[in-house]
């Protein structure tokens, strides 16, 4: 059994961190990217704790802390979006008006230059929010991956249009052209994968932005804000750092804001979407909450059922939007999935993130601790057991939390509809589908789900009725992302837009197009203007 004391030991001694670990030298940084310029700051600052505690010789357990960031206010955040506005100018900036292969190869010069910080940026996700080595260097290949498939996909798209399409008489070259300023705010659990996902499309299609990194993996990002500074024009990408109940409603109440990106929840899009004076001109894509479901038949497959769904309510501590977050088992298997289940978990590794083969790891700070702690005696008070009470469920020290399965929860439980996002796994018996496919009916969530079993008639009674309630089903497999070609998305409160490696060039742009009549007169028009350059829309250039 996992106690408190188990886990208290599991952090190392303050001054005793193992050089494996790569502990950064605290990062206090004082500096934001404006207009250009990195721009020096004396004010108010921020102290980073990481999740990973230490040891004391006095025997407390305390966070370690790894440096500090600055906390601005309304002015600077007016500065930054002023420099996006400029740059922007309307649509007549340096930026907005360049081709797409020049914006290509100021994408290509960043992405050089990020890949060299590799090592201080992966050490910094591990650091900052206790993610484990292994999938920390994850996120970031897979983050440099993903840019040059949204470049590769960039070319296509491009190319594609790079004609004349002639209609009813009517002349016309279509292209995909930019919406303006962006404001982009990227979550704390992907805090570089995710923000790129939207911030790497919305530079591509010409948009410039305003960014505000997340509260947790904030540091992260101070290695690559020379790159985006010698990489781009001055003005295309600004940062500010501040919190954001106070900057975010100003700088959308200014109007100035075309396109709110933002991966977070849908009470705090549904709040900013308000704040513009012209709401129906804001262009919003929204990752939000998420509650998927796992839906596990009689005839499941018990082991791989078993697998699958550990690794989706557990990676990354469950702290995945598109973790498996309600586990609903058919009464007749219940008892032996609860029984395999609990002793697959046993088996994972808890520590911490530099450890070779980690599973759980520390969460952010204690706020995650607490509540995961409430939505237990709420789970209690209400009826349900922690199945793996015994092997210390439920049991934590600081950030560190073992995982609790909890049994049977029911309607007016936090857990039953509440994103508990962390170590939490419910589990609710059904006897019939029609109580299954009324949980996911009756969710305020629609990302996706996950069906177990191998009836075909069954599975695809379920999958019909699905598909119009979430955007993605998985059959015995988890629910994930990936791969990042296929669409993300969600319906209800759970995303507005789609984003994918050619969905979101297609989210921060739109189609526009230069049409004459088919004349002689227009075709020696537009041939002149093709063959001498004279325009960086209209022509049927090629990019390699």
């Amino acid at each position: 059994m996992i106690t408190f004391d188990d886990l208290k030991q599991l952090f190392p001694e303050a001054g005793q961190v193992p050089e494996a670990a790569g502990m950064p030298a605290p990062i206090h940084q004082r500096v934001s990217l404006v207009d250009g310029e990195l721009k020096s700051w004396d004010g108010q600052c921020k102290t980073v704790l990481s999740p990973v505690c230490v040891r004391a010789a006095s025997g407390e357990v305390e966070q370690v802390e790894i440096g500090s960031y600055p906390v601005m206010g309304e002015s600077e955040s007016d500065a930054a979006l002023d420099a996006a506005v400029r740059a922007y100018d309307h649509g007549r900036g340096e930026w907005p008006t360049m081709t797409v292969a020049q914006r290509i190869a100021c994408m290509q010069d960043f992405i050089r230059q990020m890949a060299a910080r590799r090592k201080e940026v992966v050490n910094l996700i591990m650091w900052e929010i206790g993610k484990s080595a292994a999938d920390s260097a994850k996120e970031f290949d897979r983050t440099i991956t993903y840019m040059v498939q949204t470049i590769d996909a960039l070319k296509d798209l491009d190319n594609s249009n790079s004609r004349f399409v002639i209609n009813e008489h009517t002349i016309g070259q279509i292209r995909r052209t930019p919406l303006g300023v962006v404001l982009c705010m990227g979550p704390y659990n992907y805090p570089l994968n995710e923000t790129f996902a939207t911030l790497i499309p919305a530079l591509l299609m010409g948009n410039t932005v305003v960014f505000k990194p997340p509260q947790y993996g904030t540091l992260l990002f101070e290695p690559l804000l020379d790159a985006f500074r010698t990489a781009f024009p001055k003005g295309v990408i600004n940062t500010i750092y501040a919190p954001g109940a106070v900057v975010v409603p100003h700088m959308l109440a200014s109007g100035k804001i075309d396109v709110l990106a933002l991966i977070g929840s849908s009470k705090v899009a549904d709040h900013l979407k308000k704040q513009h004076p012209k709401s129906h001109r804001l262009r919003a894509i929204l990752g939000l909450d998420a509650k998927n479901a796992a839906i596990v038949l009689p005839d499941a497959d018990l082991e791989l059922t078993v697998k699958e769904c550990l690794l989706g309510a557990l990676s990354f501590n469950g702290q995945r939007c598109t973790a498996l977050k309600m586990l609903l088992v058919h009464r007749s298997i219940v008892e032996p999935f609860l029984k395999r289940f609990v002793e697959e978990l046993g088996k994972l590794k808890v520590g911490m993130p530099w450890e070779a083969g980690v599973n759980i790891t520390p969460l952010p700070g204690m706020h995650r601790t607490a509540y995961m702690t409430a939505a237990i005696d709420d789970a209690k008070a209400k009826g349900a057991t922690v199945v793996n009470e015994s092997d210390g469920g439920g049991v934590f020290c600081k950030t560190l939390f073992y995982p609790a399965v909890v049994y049977p929860v029911t309607e007016g439980m936090m857990l039953y509809r509440e994103e508990q996002f962390g170590p939490l796994i419910p589990v609710a018996p059904f006897d019939d589908l029609e109580t299954a496919l009324d949980y996911v009916i009756t969710s305020d969530h629609g990302q996706q789900v996950s069906i177990f079993g191998q009836n075909p008639e069954q599975i695809g009674e379920l999958v019909d009725p699905l598909v119009n309630q979430v955007c993605r089903v998985n059959l015995n497999c988890q629910c994930q992302r990936g791969p990042d070609t296929f669409p993300f998305a969600g319906r209800k409160d759970s995303a507005e837009g789609t984003l994918s490696v050619t969905d979101a060039l297609r989210c921060f742009s739109i189609r526009s197009m230069v049409a004459a009549k088919e004349t002689d007169a227009s075709k020696a028009l537009l041939d002149s203007i093709v063959n001498h350059h004279q325009s960086k829309f209209i022509n049927t250039g090629f990019i390699l």
